[in-house]
This record gives structure tokens, sequence and C-alpha cells, in this order.
């Protein structure tokens, strides 16, 4: 979910010899990146090999991470959320009655460039979409029809298979505000150092990597370096995820081979997942109607347009002036981390509804100077709002903080009742994935006065 640099590449070395450069530094280095796996494998692989691949059921932490990511979307936070796979891994058949006779011809169906095989655990995965987590589902369903026309045109601009727009379906359910435990963002899960490598704006307004059409244009490039190194786009994908460092050293140790099935035990857990889950995303996707599947609506115009922005714009103003609402100006522009076009630096696209750029450069003037000393005071402008990709859950007014250490036999439900909180207000002030937690960890949290007072806990006191 990192990116590591073993080297500082030199610029003028890698303007001179290009991509061969490139391809190099990312053999060398130990990229860890936050995306997903593609699937391609040998025509071979059939139902009876993979039933050897076996490893954990873990679908109820998968299917958590998946409630947290889109409940992200509606309540417009950003708090920490991982990966949206975690390691599907097991032999039970689960929901599924269909045959696998089924599953398979309607795989071989799909008009793929990434080849869609189906094994137990891509069955599992199935299930989770079509059947476990149904409503969540019809969300991202929803969701694609917005997202999916931009990645489809980007893909195809740099001559990438368009099967891949399913990877921010797996890594970030397509919420732009996505975060993960050690700050992926995006739709596409870019870390820090490597947007800026691929020339992503991130400063104190503005993450590129919240920006649906800046972001798809830095993942298309990063797929094509990979590419340029595995020629093989399911190693591209694990790659993507765990970083070429991993795939190298999985290559390695499985004796050379590089099929993403051979080397699947010498992969990270975590990167495991993708390729089932990649395929049962694609299958949701391609026949929703067979599982009556619903596309729910979502309140972002698919038609819109740009306006460039030439000095400082509050959100705010638009939207007052305009009548249109805040929310979904920051779901149009959710690059803006304080609700500020900071066109006074540099030139920023705001993007609009269609049928609301007339009136916007009738009344650009009055924007820019509507309540301008309000919005652009200093206190306003330095505060973070609860939409940057730093957010977690406010602290309520009035409480008291203190660490508790896990105890044998505790778990987050019962703490978060023990001391009147909810359990997504611990997972974010702890950065806990899931409901995981271990004996002798400890655990910040912040107690209401009243909880605090009949408990006996002091101001920034420590609990055994």
């Amino acid at each position: 979910m990192h990116i590591i640099f073993a080297i500082k590449p030199n610029m003028s070395s890698m303007r001179k010899h290009g991509k061969a450069f490139l391809a190099l530094t990312l053999l060398l280095c130990g990229f860890v990146t936050n995306a997903q796996d593609n699937l391609k494998v040998r025509d071979t692989l059939t139902v009876e090999d993979t039933l050897t691949i076996k490893g954990s059921d873990i679908e109820e932490n998968y299917g958590d991470n998946l409630d947290s990511l889109l409940n992200l979307w509606y309540v417009q936070q950003s708090i920490d959320s991982n990966s949206l796979v975690l390691n599907v891994e097991s032999d039970s058949v689960g929901l599924s009655s269909y045959p696998d006779s089924f599953y398979i011809k309607r795989l071989n169906s799909i008009n793929s460039l990434v080849e869609l095989p189906y094994n137990n655990i891509v069955r599992n995965f199935i299930n989770v979409y079509t059947q476990k987590k149904r409503d969540k589902v019809e969300i991202m369903l929803g969701l694609t029809d917005y997202y999916f026309p931009i990645f489809e045109e980007i893909l195809d601009k740099y001559q990438l298979p368009l099967e891949l727009k399913f990877l921010p379906v797996i890594e970030s359910a397509l919420n732009p505000r996505a975060v993960s435990r050690v700050g992926a963002t995006g739709l596409w899960q870019f870390m820090f150092g490597t947007g800026r490598r691929y020339g992503l704006v991130i400063n104190s307004f503005v993450d590129e990597r919240r920006d649906p059409i800046a972001s798809t244009e830095a993942a298309a490039h990063f797929l094509k370096d990979l590419y340029s190194i595995y020629g093989d786009w399911t190693l591209v994908i694990a790659a993507y995820n765990c970083g070429p460092g991993n795939v190298n050293k999985a290559i390695r140790r499985s004796g050379g081979k590089r099929n993403y099935w051979d080397i699947y035990y010498y992969l990270p857990r975590e990167t495991r997942g993708y390729v089932p889950a990649f395929i049962a995303a694609t299958y949701a996707y391609f026949f929703s109607r067979d599982h009556n599947l619903v596309p729910q609506p979502i309140n972002i115009p698919q038609t819109t347009d740009t306006i460039m922005v030439g000095d400082m714009l509050h959100l705010k103003q638009v939207a007052e002036v305009l009548n249109i609402p805040v929310d979904l100006l920051r779901d149009l522009n959710p690059q803006y981390k304080r609700d500020v076009v900071p066109g006074k630096f540099r030139k920023y696209s705001l993007r609009l509804p269609v049928d609301e750029v007339g009136p916007y450069i009738d009344k650009e003037s009055e924007i820019y100077a509507y309540k301008d000393s309000v919005f652009f005071n200093s206190s306003n402008i330095i505060a973070p709002s609860k939409y940057t990709s730093s957010y977690r859950y406010d602290v309520p007014t009035g409480s008291v903080r203190f660490v508790y250490r896990v105890k044998s036999g505790d778990v987050l439900g019962s703490i978060a009742i023990r001391y009147g909180v909810s359990i997504r207000q611990l997972r974010s002030w702890n950065g806990i994935r899931s409901n995981m937690i271990r004996i002798g960890q400890r655990l910040v949290i912040y107690v209401p006065e009243s909880t605090a007072e009949r408990l006996g806990i002091k101001k920034n006191s420590n609990r055994s």
C-alpha cells in the first residue's frame, strides 16, 4: 500500500534514455502501490486444478470493508479505509446454487483481453458481489454510469485494455475520497510519492489523486510502464498492487515461472485476492441483470463541463450564487481539499453540470465577490474541511481522551458500548481496519464527560 524507492532517478538521464531507464528503475525499486490485480491465466487452468488453492475464509472482513468504502461516498467523509479486497480465499461453495459450468460459460462469453478463468476462490467472490452484498454492489453499479466513461476514454487513449476500468471498483469502490490506512488515496489509490512522480498535483489545497480524470491519466501511464517490464497484464496488475519487487521475488521463488497462478502462493496474501475479485467484479457488471442487481441512481449529472478558474474561489460562493447544492460541487470536484479552487497560484478547472456553465459565465464577477471576506479569512482557509483526505471522525466537544489497553476477550463492539462511543469512531481514531484488535493494543478513546465521570476517568489518562 505504499511505495519505496531504493534509488533516486536522475531526471536528465531519464529524459535521455526514456522508457528503458524507467523500466530498469521500476525493477530495481521496491514499489508497493495500492491498486489491484487483473487476471490473465493459462487456458489449461481447470476447476479441478484450482481445488488445491485454499486458504482462510475472511469474507466477512471483505464485506465489512466494502460497506465502509461505500458508506464513505454517502456520508461525504474520508476515514481510514483499506483495500476493498482482503484475501477472500475459501474452498467452501458459499451461497451459490449454480453449477460451475454455469459460471464458466458466462465468463467465457465476455469479450476481454484479460483472461477470466474460474475456480473456487472466484466463485466465492462472485457470491459476495451477487448475493451477500447486493445492496452495496447496486450502489457501485450506479456509480459506474458516471465513472466508467471517464476511465474508458483515457484507457482507450493509451491503447490499454478497457477491462482495467474495474480496478478502481476493487480498490476504492469508486469512492474518490477513499484513503487507505497507509495513506493511499483516491479512485486508483496512489501513494503520495507515486502520485507526484506521475504528475499529480498534491498540496495544501489540491489532491489530484482524488481527481477522476487526472488520477486515471496517471494510472494509465503507470500501467504502461509496468507492462514495458512484464509484458503480461496479470503480472502488471499484481505489481500495481504489491509492487514489482514482490512480483519479482515471487517469480524467483517459483523457479522463474511467470504465470500468476504458478506464483500465487509466493505473492503477499493481500495480493492474492485481487485477481479473483477482478473476475467477480467483471462478472457482476456484465451479468447484473441476470442476478437482478439494479443500479442505484446517484446525484451526479452524467453531462458536465469545466470552467478554468484564475483566482481564489470557494465552492460555497458558486453554490450560493447559482443555487447549486454544495455537496454536488464537492462530488464533481473532489480534488479540492478545503472547498477552495486556488486559481490565484495557477489556473485550475471547476467542473459544473453542463446547464450551469452559462449562468456561471454570466455571474462570474458576482460569484468571485460574493462573501469573499467571509470565505477567505485566515481561519476559514487554514482550517481543513471534513472532506479533506486526512479527515477523521470529529472529537465530540467536552469529551475526555484516554488510552485503553485491550484485554483478552475484548472486541470493538463491547469496548464501544462500555465507553459510549461507536465502532466507527474507534476505528477512525485508531486507524483500525475491519474489527481486528489484539491483546495489549492501545486504543485512543474520546469518552463523553458523563461516562468519564461515572468510570472515574481523568483527562489524558491511561487505563490498563
